[in-house]
C-alpha cells in the first residue's frame, strides 16, 4: 500500500484551559500568607496595579465583578515645573555636607537592629574564651556548625576527624570540652549522653539517678517500677525520688535559644451567630484591595497620541490585571460558598459540639454549591474557620462515615470522641478492652468492628487496657 501526505480540515471541540481560568485555579490553594506574598509579586511587576489605600476616597467602581475601582482620569494634568537644577547644584557646591569619612563612621540601620543570640553563637562565644589553640578552635567550630536545634550533635567523630584533618582522640578531646558549655547537655550523641552530662554536675555521677540513664530508660517509659526496684535492690522512695531527678532535667537544651516565632493561625472564614441563623464572615484583615492606575486608563484613552509598541504594552498589562483582579474575586466567591455549604451541612455541630459532627464527603458540597470536586478540594486546602466550637481547618469537616443500626450514618470524629469518653469514664482497675468498647458502643446504635476500634484508639493516642491498667497499678 502506498503512503502519501494530504492537507485537510477538520473542526472538533476540546477543553482548553484559558489563562484567566489557569491564574484562577492557582490561586484557590493558596494560603492567606501565600495569597498576599502573590498579591505583592503582582503590584511589584504590573504597573497597572494599585492598592486602595484606607485613607483614600474610593471612587465610584465602573467595572463590573472585578472587585476593584477603576477610577476616571484627569480631565486635565497639571504638571509639577521641572526643579531648578542649576540653583540645586550651586547650593550643594556652597555646601557640600559630610564628607564620606564623616559619613563612614556613621552606623547603618541594619547595624543598629537587635536580635536574641542563636544557640551557635552562645556556643561560639564560649569556645572563644575556653580555647586559645587555633587547631581546637577550628575544631570547636566545626562541632558547633553541627550542632541542631535540639542540642545535639548531628555528625560523627569520624566524620568531625575527616573533614577536620585531625586524629580522632583530639576530636573527642574538644567534643568533651564544648559539651561543658552552657546550657548543659549540649553537644550529646543521644538521650542518655545529654542527662548523664546534665547529671554530672549535680554530685550523681554513680547514684541510682546515672544507673536508671544508662541502663533503664525503656523500662521507666513503660513504667516497669517494681521490678527496677528489684534488679537495683533499691526502694520504692528512693526510685520515685531519682525519678523527679531526671523528669527535672532537661531533654533538649538547645530549644532555649530558638528564635523562631510562633505561627498564629488567622481564620480565612468566621462564623458568626446572629439571632438563630449562621453568618459567614470572611476574613479580608490585611489583604490588599487592588484597583487599576487610573493615570494608565489616560494613555489608554489617548490611543491617537501614544506608540503603538506602548499602547500594546500597557493593554497586555490591563489584560494581566483584570484577569488578576477577577481571579482573586473568584476565589473570593467560592470559598464563601464552601463556608455557607459546611455551615448547611454542619449546623448540629455548631449548636451541639464534635458529638454531632456530621458525616461529609466532597461530593455533598461540590453537588451543593454546583462546582466540581476538585475545587473544592483546592479551596479548603490551607483555609481555616472560626467557629462558635473553636478554629478548625476546613478539611477537618471531611471524613468517612460509620454505619449504625438504625440506617443513619455516624461521623468517624464523633466515634473517636465517643471512644475517648469512655476511656475517661472507665474503671482504672478494670479498663475497658477493645471489644469492651465495641459492645458499648453497640448500645449507643454504633456499628464498629473491633480492629476499628484498635486503629481509631491508636489515632487518638489512647493506651491499650494492659497498659492503662498496669499505669495505675503503678
Amino acid at each position: 500500500m502506498a503512503m502519501e501526505i494530504r492537507l485537510g480540515l477538520k473542526q472538533t471541540q476540546k477543553l482548553v484551559m484559558t489563562v484567566m481560568l489557569q491564574q484562577a485555579i492557582k490561586l484557590l490553594p493558596l494560603s492567606r500568607l501565600e495569597l498576599l506574598q502573590t498579591i505583592r509579586t503582582e503590584l511589584v511587576e504590573n504597573p497597572l496595579l494599585e492598592e486602595v489605600l484606607e485613607t483614600e476616597e474610593e471612587e465610584t467602581p465602573e467595572q463590573e465583578d472585578v472587585g476593584a475601582t477603576v477610577e476616571e482620569p484627569a480631565k486635565e494634568v497639571v504638571r509639577e515645573p521641572d526643579p531648578d537644577w542649576e540653583s540645586f547644584l550651586r547650593n550643594a557646591d556652597d555646601d557640600p555636607g559630610p564628607s564620606w569619612q564623616e559619613r563612614s563612621e556613621q552606623p547603618t540601620f541594619e547595624s543598629t537592629l537587635s536580635r536574641p543570640a542563636s544557640l551557635a553563637d552562645h556556643l561560639l562565644w564560649q569556645l572563644g574564651l575556653t580555647c586559645q589553640d587555633e587547631n581546637d578552635k577550628a575544631i570547636g567550630t566545626y562541632l558547633i556548625g553541627n550542632i541542631d536545634d535540639d542540642g545535639y550533635l548531628s555528625c560523627t567523630i569520624e566524620e568531625a576527624a575527616q573533614a577536620t584533618e585531625v586524629p580522632i582522640p583530639e576530636v573527642e578531646r574538644v567534643l568533651h570540652i564544648v559539651q561543658s558549655f552552657d546550657p548543659t547537655g549540649v553537644a550529646a550523641r543521644s538521650l542518655q549522653e545529654c542527662l548523664v552530662i546534665q547529671a554530672e554536675p549535680l554530685g550523681l555521677k554513680g547514684t541510682i539517678v546515672e544507673q536508671l540513664i544508662l541502663h533503664y530508660l525503656d523500662k521507666l517509659e513503660e513504667k516497669h517500677f517494681p521490678k527496677i526496684c528489684r534488679e537495683l535492690k533499691v526502694d520504692m522512695d528512693d526510685l520515685l525520688v531519682a525519678i523527679r531527678v531526671i523528669k527535672d532535667m532537661d531533654p533538649k537544651p538547645g530549644l532555649r535559644f530558638n528564635t523562631e516565632e510562633p505561627d498564629y493561625i488567622v481564620p480565612d472564614l468566621t462564623v458568626v451567630k446572629v439571632n438563630d441563623d449562621y453568618q459567614i464572615v470572611l476574613g479580608e484583615e490585611g489583604v490588599p484591595r487592588l484597583r487599576i492606575n487610573p493615570f494608565y486608563q489616560g494613555l489608554l484613552r489617548k490611543g491617537d497620541k501614544t506608540q503603538d509598541s506602548g499602547k500594546e504594552y500597557v493593554e497586555n498589562k490591563l489584560r494581566s490585571a483584570l484577569w488578576f483582579i477577577k481571579s482573586i474575586e473568584q476565589r473570593r466567591q467560592t470559598l464563601l460558598k464552601v463556608g455557607k455549604s459546611l455551615v448547611r451541612f454542619q449546623r448540629e455541630f455548631l449548636d451541639k459540639g464534635t458529638a454531632f459532627l456530621r458525616p461529609l464527603v466532597l461530593r455533598d458540597v461540590a453537588n451543593d454549591i454546583g462546582m466540581h470536586e476538585s475545587t473544592v478540594s483546592r479551596v479548603i486546602t490551607n483555609k481555616y474557620v472560626d467557629t462558635p466550637q473553636g478554629i478548625y481547618e476546613l478539611k477537618y469537616f471531611f471524613h468517612s462515615s460509620v454505619g449504625s443500626t438504625d440506617g443513619d450514618l455516624v461521623s468517624s470524629v464523633t466515634v473517636k470522641d465517643m471512644i475517648r469518653r469512655l476511656v475517661i469514664a472507665e474503671d482504672p482497675r478494670n479498663p475497658l478492652t477493645d471489644q469492651d468498647i465495641v459492645d458499648s458502643l453497640a448500645k449507643k446504635d454504633v456499628r464498629i468492628a473491633r480492629r476499628t476500634v484498635t486503629k481509631y484508639r491508636k489515632e487518638t493516642r489512647i493506651p491499650s487496657s494492659n497498659r492503662r491498667k498496669h499505669f495505675f497499678n503503678t
